[in-house]
């Protein structure tokens, strides 16, 4: 991934949490019939350092468990906000008019070679651990006990565990921090106005990493 200087993000406990807070990963693996992407949510452990464990798993049918290659590296990525960015937020347009349109995003790529599992007490836990996250806010929360013990016996056969101990992992937040300050205020200001809730996220991450702290 091309990441300036200037985009780049390379705080573990910072890439962690965006997996954390989007943990729909775009698994991209490597076959004998060549590149293969298949999306699938992930926890993320931080151990063993530096950089941690992903584990998530897919249904048994999927042929990506058979086909790729724990000799090579797979890549997972991960997206939080994205957004348009128009050329008619910035200041600088008015001043000399030499703006262009461009789409702030923030994603994190992740490399490891990955394992099949298939240890039924791995994957009871794997199912259990996000399960509990997920609904653990939850006013009326469900857990995979509430199902008959033989359903869930029958299910966990049905899928396959992957785990990918991550050997690199790199960060972009790519948010206008190469605008002068007033352009970012005005694509902060400009994303609020549109009002939709991407948009907010967006603005928010432009003030959180491109505006002074006083503003």
């Amino acid at each position: 991934m091309y990441v300036p200087t200037h985009f780049e993000e390379t705080r573990v406990d910072v890439l962690h949490d965006l997996i954390r807070a989007h943990p729909l990963g775009a698994l991209v693996t490597l076959s004998a019939s060549g590149l293969d992407a298949n999306h699938i949510p992930f926890e993320v452990d931080p151990d063993p350092g530096p950089f941690g464990t992903l584990r998530g798993h897919v249904a048994r049918a999927n042929p990506v468990w058979r086909e790729f290659s724990s000799a090579v590296d797979a890549l997972v990525i991960f997206r939080a906000a994205g957004a348009y960015i128009s050329p008619s937020w910035y200041p600088t347009k008015q001043a000399t008019g030499k703006v262009v349109p461009t789409w702030n995003y923030v994603t994190v790529h992740a490399w490891g070679q990955p394992q099949a599992i298939q240890d039924v007490a791995w994957l009871r836990r794997q199912v259990d651990d996000p399960t509990l996250l997920k609904e653990g806010g939850r006013t009326d929360p469900w857990a995979v006990a509430d199902a008959p013990e033989d359903f869930v016996a029958m299910q966990l056969k049905g899928i396959v565990g992957i785990e990918i101990p991550i050997a690199r992992i790199e960060g972009k937040w790519k948010v206008s921090q190469n605008r002068p300050e007033a352009d970012r205020r005005g694509v902060a200001e400009g994303l609020r106005f549109a009002g939709d809730a991407a948009s907010e996220a967006m603005a928010e991450l432009v003030e959180a990493r491109g505006l002074p702290a006083d503003r």
